[in-house]
């Protein structure tokens, strides 16, 4: 069974932030830090040029000082108004209404929210009370790719369906002036804000990705790499210098799963231009491959689980052949990797 992807629709956070201004807050309230000149140079080198919050940069939930309860509220209420408005989007671009979905399938790590995303949009969204719902609540930047093989599981299960696959993360709601690692003030460059969502059917109502297989991967001994922390100021983000070489660690079994068959196209997640450029280069593939992954960063940032539907997104304005084999990659905490082989269907 071949499930087939309809191209995403993406909202973005309302404020448009660049990197200088970034810098500039960094610089404001870490004017001692011993390593400030470094921190600067590797923002500046981050990839990215502009992000968008949901909420201005100076706000108490992003630069300010809110705590964990206030910032969970905001980034979970604007998280829903974004995914609202992402599948409102999609259910345009497909044709459809809501009552023609028999199943939703959302991510969405950057808050905590009881009921969470899914409930919610099946009031907003007007979605049948009887449809099926998979809510992925932790899995953070492999979230897209995770809920599009969700999706195709839901479709092997019961053939016919249509599967709403919805993507919300304000990543601005974990930007902490406490954290001083290098590591956390990339963080702070890296992260945007943004919904997406897109209809998944097994026969096509539209071009897109066409999604033969799905491999899905928790690399051993990795827990420490990447992972979340909640303290009393919100949720943080942490890392060791060993993410680094993630993908090359991961990179054995993915090839393995792929096959000889080598892509003619990747969906690589925009983690960072290391992420591209190790990612694009397993898969036998230059910058150009990469561009889709590339432009997203530099214009959007790293948008955690939304980030492979956006870039998704990219790639209907610039298409591959019809037919062309190509594969979809995502990478996050755990360290985790989730992955689609699939072509092109024009």
């Amino acid at each position: 069974m071949t499930a087939h992807v309809l191209r995403p629709r993406t909202v973005l956070g309302d404020h448009k932030v660049t990197t200088a201004e970034i810098a500039d807050d960094v610089s404001a309230h870490h004017a001692d830090h011993p390593r400030l000149r470094a921190i600067l140079r590797v923002i500046g080198n981050s990839g990215v040029r502009t992000r968008h919050f949901t909420r201005p940069l100076d706000s108490p939930t992003v630069s300010g000082t809110a705590d964990v309860g206030e910032r969970a509220r905001v980034a979970f209420s604007d998280a829903l108004d974004m995914a609202e408005r992402a599948c409102a989007a999609a259910l345009d671009n497909a044709a459809l209404t809501a009552r023609d979905i028999d199943a939703v399938v959302t991510t969405h790590t950057t808050s905590w929210a009881v009921p969470n995303l899914d409930i919610h949009l099946v009031t907003r969204l007007g979605l049948r009370p009887d449809l099926r719902r998979v809510a992925l609540t932790s899995v953070a930047c492999p979230g897209g790719a995770q809920a599009l093989t969700r999706a195709a599981d839901l479709l092997a299960a019961r053939p016919g369906s249509k599967v709403l696959v919805v993507a919300s993360e304000v990543l601005s709601s974990i930007y902490h002036h406490s954290d001083t690692t290098i590591e956390s003030m990339i963080y702070k460059a890296l992260f945007g804000d943004a919904a997406s969502a897109t209809v998944v059917t097994d026969t096509p109502l539209g071009p897109g990705l066409a999604v033969e297989d799905t491999f899905e991967y928790v690399l051993p001994d990795s827990l420490e790499r990447q992972r979340g922390r909640i303290a009393e100021d919100g949720i943080h983000f942490d890392s060791t210098k060993q993410v680094l070489a993630a993908v090359t660690d991961v990179t054995p079994p993915l090839l393995e799963w792929m096959g000889p068959q080598q892509p003619d196209f990747a969906v690589i997640h925009p983690g960072s231009p290391r992420i591209i450029a190790d990612t694009a280069a397993a898969l036998g593939l230059d910058e150009h491959a990469a561009r889709h992954s590339t432009d997203t960063l530099g214009h959007e940032g790293n948008l955690g689980g939304v980030s492979i539907l956006r870039v998704l997104e990219r790639t209907h304005a610039d298409p591959p052949e019809d037919g062309a084999h190509g594969a979809a990659v995502a990478f996050g905490p755990g360290f985790t990797t989730a992955a689609l082989r699939c072509r092109w269907h024009a």
